[in-house]
Parts: C-alpha cells; structure tokens; sequence
C-alpha cells in the first residue's frame, strides 16, 4: 500500500487520490470499519528533514447518517432519544422548583387534575415533575457512566493490543478478574461502601463496565498493529502514543461507537436496579430513584412505579434501536445487503 523505501535521498509516498491495495483497519474484514485515504498533507520530520506522511488516514463512509436515517428503527430510537433529551432541557422551565417538595394532595392518580398529569405520590410530589428532572439525571448517570467505562476500555485495551507480550497477559487477567466478579454485587459493594451520591453511582457502574469494550478494543488494535499503515507510522518515526490514538485508534471507532450506545442503556438500568433497591441519591430524583419510592404503593398506586418504568423502557428501547442502526451503517457488508 505504502512504499516506505528511500529513493533519490526522498520517500516515495502514495498519492493523495490513490486507494491503498489492501484495505486497511478493520475496513479488510469486509464487514466493518470506515474507507480509508492516504493523507500525505501532513509532514514528518525524518533524518532532520521534513518529508511527507504516508500514513493512512480514516474518514468518514459517505453517506453513514443517510442509510442510518434511512433505516425505520433507528429513526424511531432517535426520535425518541430525542424527545426525552429535550423534556430533560426543559425541565427546569416547565417545572420550576425542586421536584422533591410537596405540590398538592397525596395519591392523586393520573389525569384526575390539570395541574398534576400524571397524579402525586404519597407524599404529594409532582410526578409529571419527577418525570422531567428525572430524564436528566437518568441521562447523567447514563452518559457519564458509559463515557467512564469506554475510557478505562479504550485504555487498557489499545495497551494490551498493541504492545502485547507480557504486558498484554497481564492486562488481560486483570479484565479477567474483573468478570470473573458479578458485575451487580460489586456496584452495590461500592455504592454501599461510598454511600449512594450520583458521582458514586457513575463510578461504580463506570467501574464493573469497562471489561466487555477493553476486549474489543484489544481486538482491533491486534488485527491493526501489523498493518502496513502502522509500519509506514513506525517507519517515520512517530512515537506509540500517536500510533495508538491517531493512527490505529480511529480504524477502530466503529465497533467502539455500536458498543457505547449499549452501555449506556445497560448504565441505566443498572442505576434503576440500585435505586429500586434503595441504593440512589436521597437528593436527586431519577426514573431509578420513583420506581424505588413507589414500590411500596404498587398495589394501591401502580403508576408510581409504571409511569418511570415505561420511560426506562423508551429509552433503552431507543439506545439499542439506534447501536443496531449504527451497526449497519458503519458495516459495509450488512448496509449492501440491505
């Protein structure tokens, strides 16, 4: 693909407009991965003297968000994903105040008053307004936890990747450890331990929720690391760091990108099954946090429990309707076949 040998003092180097011979990344899987181009803009300072970057470079497959948009289910989670993230913006405006102070007569159920859509708890909080201040905390935990996991992941994971030998051995039996322990047992040892805040509830679910991607990653990076576009890096002289985070990690991006969406559904649920057990933030309402409070009029007052819980479901429901769209359309073989 790259020619890296010196000719007349210089390196000859593919042209700009020309498409490598071997596909590169994960892209040579036919199934996976994003079109590649020789980026030779760039300079590279070999032998005191600057020549040109040969390295291959990812970009984005045309037309990714049209055939994600174009796909019915996918549309539909993101319509949905949409309209919980703007009911979490607007929160604040439509229902100004705390969510956890008493606005009217305890039990109301829903539709029975104007003021209260969706009825009072038992201690007459607004649940239209638990709902809404909920969405955002839900969307919290749900991102920020995701984005904890995704980090250690991508770390230990491009590290044991591309470096392999003992080192990857090493890291390898530690994510072992790590799945070896129910992943539920230990969230609720830590958020125990710690006491239940929403930074303790990101960690720990950020925590017990690296393992799965740091296999993924280091994956990638070992059908990567040999690939003539990481020799041509090498061969010019850039340091590991920016072979694993420039060159390697963005040929990596989509199955990364498929495995986010669903961490973060698998996220809230987990806050939701901590919170139903009592384990939330006392100061923070989440959908979690309204199922836990109502469980015990579940009977008497079901939609303290279902109200939360259909929001719960929307919105993994449109996590994972939009991880198989992105699957699709970042999967060149799966979109022709389509």
């Amino acid at each position: 693909m790259v020619d890296t040998s010196l000719a007349g003092g210089g390196l000859a180097a593919a042209r700009p407009d020309q498409r490598p011979n071997a596909p590169v990344g994960s892209a040579d899987r036919e199934g996976s991965g994003p079109v590649l181009q020789i980026a030779s803009a760039q300079a590279a300072r070999v032998g005191g003297r600057e020549v040109p970057s040969a390295v291959a470079r990812p970009i984005a497959r045309p037309g990714t968000l049209r055939i994600l948009l174009r796909n019915p289910a996918a549309a539909v989670g993101l319509a949905i994903l949409f309209t919980v993230a703007v009911v979490a913006l607007l929160a604040p405006l439509v229902f100004p105040g705390d969510p956890l102070d008493i606005a009217g007569p305890a039990l109301l159920r829903p539709g029975t008053n104007a003021a209260f859509p969706f009825g009072t708890d038992s201690l007459g909080r607004n649940v239209a307004a638990g709902l809404a201040h909920g969405a955002r905390i839900t969307l919290t935990i749900g991102l920020a936890a995701a984005g904890l996991g995704l980090l250690i992941g991508v770390l230990v994971g491009s590290v044991a990747g591309y470096f392999g030998g003992r080192l990857d051995d090493l890291l390898v039996k530690l994510t072992e450890i790590f799945q070896t322990v129910p992943p539920f047992v230990l969230m609720i040892v830590l958020v125990a331990i710690f006491q239940p805040t929403v930074p303790t509830i990101i960690t720990a679910i950020g925590i017990v929720s690296w393992p799965g991607v740091a296999r993924v990653v280091r994956a990638e990076f070992r059908s990567l690391r040999n690939k003539d576009f990481v020799v041509a890096a090498r061969g010019l002289g850039f340091g590991h760091r920016r072979i694993i985070f420039r060159e390697i990690l963005p040929n990596a991006l989509p199955p990364i990108i498929v495995t986010a969406s669903v961490m973060v559904a698998g996220a809230i649920l987990a806050e939701s099954a901590m919170s139903f057990l009592g384990l939330s933030d006392a100061n923070a309402v989440s959908w979690g946090s309204m199922i836990g409070m109502g469980r015990e009029q579940i009977r008497t007052a079901w939609y303290l429990t279902a109200i939360p819980g259909i929001a719960i479901v929307l919105t993994v429901l449109a996590l994972n309707l939009i991880g198989d769209g992105l699957n699709d359309a970042l999967n060149p073989r799966l979109s022709r076949s389509r």
